[in-house]
C-alpha cells in the first residue's frame, strides 16, 4: 500500500507542479479582429495589465474576418491549457451565431467564461462631409437621398451591421452596407471620406472625433459620455432600440481547468485596480467590470436571447 501512494504521488506531482506553476511560459490572446479596432485596444489594454499580474507576456494575435468569426473559431479549437485566452465581443458570441447559420462555433459550449473586462458606449459618426449636425438631420438627410449614404462596419453579421440594421429599421430610411474585414478598415474608410457613415465601437472612433474628421451624432450608452458630453444617447433621440452599450471579455476554449480559470480571474480582477490600466480605460471611454465567471457567462446569454428576439421582431435583414 505504501508503495502504490508513493507511485500514486509520484504520477501526480506534475501535474500539481503544472497547476501550482501556471503560467510557466507566455500566453497567447487571441483578438478576433484586425488591429485599430476597439477590440484590439481593449485587448491590447488586457494583454498588458495582466502580464504585471501574471508573470509572463500576453501575446497578441489578431486574427481578423467574418466579424470575428475566425478569431472564435481558432481560440474554441486550442488547447484547453490556459496558454491560448481571447477577447469575447457582442460581435463574436450574439451577433455572429444569429446572422451566421453556419457558424462553426458554439458561443456558450465551445468556450470557457473568465470574466467582462470592459463596457463601452456604441457611437454613430459621420464625415464631415455630410450636411448632419444632429441624428435628426442624418435620418432627413437619408430620407431625401434614399440608398445614396454608406455605412461602413467591422463586417457582416458585426456588431456594427446589427447597429446600422437596427437603426435603419428604428429610422425607417435606407442607406447601404459597406462591410470591412475589422474596425480599422472600416475607420480608415470613414476618414478618408469612401463611406459617409461608420457604426462603430467609441474607443476607436473617439480620437478622430474629438480631432474633428468625425462627427458624433449618437452615442450607444444608458448616459451620455463625459468625453462627448454634447453628444445625445440614442434614446434621448428616439432609437432606444439601438441604445445598448457593447462589452469586451475574456474568455478560454471549453473545459478550461478551474484552478487556470481562477488564477486568470484573480489577474484579471487585480489588473483592473492598476492605475495605469485605469487611465488607459477612460482614455477610451470604457467601464472596468471584472465580473465573476458565472456572471459574465449570464451577460452573454441574456444577450444572445434578447437579440434574437430584437431581430425577429423587427425582422432585420443581414444579406
Amino acid at each position: 500500500m505504501t508503495r502504490l501512494l508513493a507511485l500514486f504521488a509520484l504520477c501526480c506531482s506534475p501535474l500539481l507542479a503544472a497547476a501550482q506553476s501556471y503560467p510557466a511560459r507566455p500566453i497567447t490572446l487571441i483578438v478576433p479582429f484586425p488591429p485599430g479596432g476597439s477590440t484590439d485596444i481593449i485587448g491590447r489594454i488586457a494583454a498588458d495589465g495582466m502580464a504585471r499580474e501574471l508573470g509572463q507576456p500576453l501575446v497578441v494575435d489578431n486574427r481578423g474576418g467574418a466579424g470575428g468569426a475566425i478569431g472564435a473559431k481558432a481560440l474554441a479549437d486550442a488547447a484547453p491549457d490556459g496558454y491560448t485566452l481571447g477577447i469575447a465581443t457582442i460581435s463574436t458570441h450574439v451577433v455572429n451565431p444569429i446572422v451566421h447559420h453556419d457558424l462553426r462555433y458554439d458561443a456558450l459550449a465551445d468556450f470557457t467564461f473568465v470574466a467582462e473586462i470592459a463596457s463601452v458606449p456604441n457611437v454613430v459618426s459621420v464625415h464631415p462631409s455630410v450636411p448632419a449636425r444632429t441624428l435628426a438631420e442624418l435620418v432627413a438627410y437619408a430620407k431625401q437621398h434614399p440608398g445614396k449614404l454608406n455605412f461602413g462596419t467591422p463586417g457582416v453579421g458585426s456588431l456594427g451591421h446589427l447597429i446600422g440594421e437596427t437603426f435603419k429599421y428604428s429610422a425607417k430610411i435606407d442607406m447601404t452596407h459597406v462591410p470591412y474585414r475589422g474596425a480599422g478598415p472600416a475607420l480608415n474608410d470613414a476618414l478618408a471620406g469612401q463611406v459617409q457613415v461608420l457604426f462603430d465601437n467609441l474607443p476607436s472612433s473617439l480620437p478622430h472625433i474629438q480631432a474633428g474628421r468625425l462627427r458624433a451624432l449618437a452615442v450607444a450608452a444608458e448616459k451620455r459620455v463625459a468625453s462627448l458630453p454634447e453628444v445625445p444617447t440614442f434614446a434621448e433621440t428616439g432609437h432606444p432600440l439601438v441604445n445598448d452599450p457593447s462589452w469586451f471579455g475574456l474568455i478560454g476554449p471549453a473545459r478550461l481547468p478551474a484552478d487556470v480559470v481562477s488564477r486568470v480571474h484573480a489577474a484579471l480582477v487585480a489588473m483592473l485596480k492598476q492605475p495605469e490600466v485605469l487611465k488607459r480605460l477612460d482614455a477610451a471611454a470604457s467601464t472596468p467590470v471584472g465580473n465573476s465567471p458565472e456572471a459574465f457567462r449570464k451577460v452573454v446569454a441574456d444577450a444572445l436571447a434578447n437579440t434574437r428576439k430584437v431581430v425577429r421582431e423587427a425582422n432585420l435583414k443581414f444579406d
